[in-house]
C-alpha cells in the first residue's frame, strides 16, 4: 500500500521575505542594544532573540497558517515582555494579528477583533486596579494599538475584498445572463427566419415539384407547356420572395418596412396563385372574408393570419384530394378566426413529400400571439383552425 502523505502548503515568498527582513532588522536593533524594556525576569541579552526568532517564523506562516501564527505569536509576544524586548517583535506581532483576520477563516475573522478588544479593555482595567495610576491608560492604549487596531484594520480590508469579490461575481452572473438572453434572442430570430423562409418558398417549390413531375410523366406537349409555365411563374415568385427576405435581413434598422409585410388584403392574389398551382390536381379555391369593412389589425396578427392561409394552401396543393378548398376569414370583437377546409383522401397523380414543419410553424405563430390552433381530419375534410387575438394590445406587446 502506498504511503500517502499530506503535503502542507509552502509559505508565500512575500511572507518569507517579510520574516527574513524582520529578523534581520530586529537582530540589528539588538546588536546596538536598543530595547523596549529593562529590568525584566530574564535579563540576559540573548533572551530577547528567542521571541524575535519565533515571531519571525510565524511571519512566514501568516498567510498559509494564520490561526497557528496568531496563537504562537501571542505566546511569543507575552514572552517578549519578560525579556529586554525588541521593537521588531512587537511590529511583527501586529502584522500577524492583521493577517489572522485577512487570511483566516470567516469565524476567526469575526472573533479576533472582539477578542483583542476585550483583551485591551481587560489589560487597561487590570493595570488601573493594580497601579491605580493614569499610566495604566497609556498601557491600555499601547495594547490596543498592537492588538485591537490591527484586527480592526484587517476586518475592514477583508470586508472590502469580499465586497469586491461579490461585485465581480455579480458582474460575471450579469454577463452570463446577458449572454443567455443574447443566445435565446438569436435562437428566436433564427426560428422566425426559418418560419418566414418556409412559408414564402415552400409554396412555390411544392408547385414546381408537382408540375415538373407531371411534365416528366405525361408525354403531351400541351400539358408539358402548361407545367413549364407554372414552374416559371413559381420560380420568379420564389426569387422575388427570397429577395424580399434578404432585403429585410439586410435592413440596418432591424424592422421591416410596412409595405414589405404581407397582409390579408393580398389573399386574392394568394388564392389566384394556388388555383394556378392546384388546377392540375382538380382543386378549386374559394375565399369567404366576413370581416367588417374598415377594421385594422395589428401587424403581427395580420402577418400570422396570412402565413397560416399561405401554408394551408401549400399543403392543399401538395396533399389534398380533388375538390374545393375553402378559406374563411372572420372577425368578431377582439378575435380573428382563420379556417381552411381541404378535401381529405386519396390524391391521384403526382404529389410532393411533406415534413410536418409547416404545421409546427403555424402552431408556433399562433401560440406566440396567445391564440389557439388546431389541425386535424374530420371525415373527408382536413380542417385548419386558428383563433388569434385581434386587439391593438397585441401589436404593442
Amino acid at each position: 500500500m502506498l504511503d500517502e502523505r499530506v503535503r502542507l502548503p509552502r509559505p508565500h515568498p512575500h511572507d518569507l521575505l517579510i520574516a527574513l527582513a524582520g529578523f534581520a532588522i530586529g537582530l540589528l536593533l539588538w546588536s546596538f542594544g536598543l530595547y523596549t524594556t529593562g529590568d525584566r525576569l530574564f535579563d540576559q541579552r540573548w533572551a530577547a532573540l528567542v521571541p524575535l526568532a519565533v515571531m519571525a517564523t510565524m511571519e512566514a506562516l501568516r498567510r498559509t497558517h494564520p490561526q497557528t501564527a496568531l496563537s504562537v505569536g501571542t505566546v511569543a509576544m507575552v514572552a517578549d515582555q519578560f525579556t529586554d524586548g525588541n521593537l521588531v517583535t512587537v511590529l511583527m506581532f501586529t502584522d500577524v494579528v492583521y493577517a489572522a483576520v485577512v487570511y483566516g477563516s470567516p469565524a476567526s475573522a469575526r472573533r479576533v477583533p472582539y477578542s483583542t478588544g476585550l483583551i485591551t479593555i481587560g489589560v487597561t482595567i487590570g493595570f488601573l486596579v493594580w497601579w491605580q495610576n493614569a499610566i495604566a491608560l497609556l498601557v491600555g492604549v499601547i495594547t490596543g494599538m498592537i492588538s485591537f487596531l490591527p484586527a480592526v484594520t484587517g476586518s475592514i480590508v477583508r470586508n472590502h475584498r469580499e465586497a469586491a469579490e461579490s461585485a465581480r461575481l455579480r458582474a460575471e452572473q450579469t454577463a452570463l445572463l446577458a449572454e443567455m438572453d443574447r443566445a435565446q434572442a438569436v435562437v428566436a430570430e433564427r426560428a422566425r427566419m426559418a418560419r418566414e423562409l418556409h412559408d414564402m418558398v415552400a409554396n412555390h417549390l411544392s408547385a414546381i415539384a408537382i408540375h415538373s413531375t407531371a411534365a416528366l410523366s405525361l408525354d403531351e406537349p400541351a400539358t408539358t407547356r402548361r407545367a413549364l409555365t407554372v414552374i416559371r411563374e413559381n420560380s420568379v415568385a420564389g426569387l422575388a420572395e427570397m429577395r424580399r427576405l434578404i432585403g429585410l435581413l439586410r435592413d440596418s434598422g432591424g424592422e421591416p418596412e410596412p409595405g414589405a409585410v404581407p397582409s390579408l388584403d393580398a389573399l386574392d392574389s394568394l388564392l389566384a396563385r394556388a388555383r394556378a398551382n392546384g388546377s392540375a390536381g382538380g382543386l378549386e379555391f374559394v375565399l369567404e372574408d366576413s370581416r367588417p369593412p374598415g377594421g385594422s389589425l395589428p401587424a403581427p396578427v395580420e402577418l400570422a393570419a396570412y402565413r397560416i392561409v399561405q401554408e394551408s394552401l401549400t399543403n392543399a396543393v401538395k396533399h389534398a384530394a380533388p375538390g374545393t378548398v375553402r378559406v374563411r376569414i372572420g372577425r368578431s370583437g377582439g378575435v380573428l378566426t382563420v379556417a381552411v377546409d381541404s378535401p381529405y383522401g386519396q390524391r391521384p397523380g403526382p404529389g410532393a413529400p411533406g415534413t410536418g414543419s409547416g404545421l409546427v410553424g403555424m402552431r408556433e405563430r399562433t401560440e406566440l400571439l396567445g391564440g389557439e390552433f388546431r389541425a386535424a381530419a374530420s371525415g373527408s375534410v382536413w380542417q385548419v383552425r386558428a383563433v388569434l387575438p385581434a386587439d391593438e394590445r397585441v401589436g404593442n406587446a
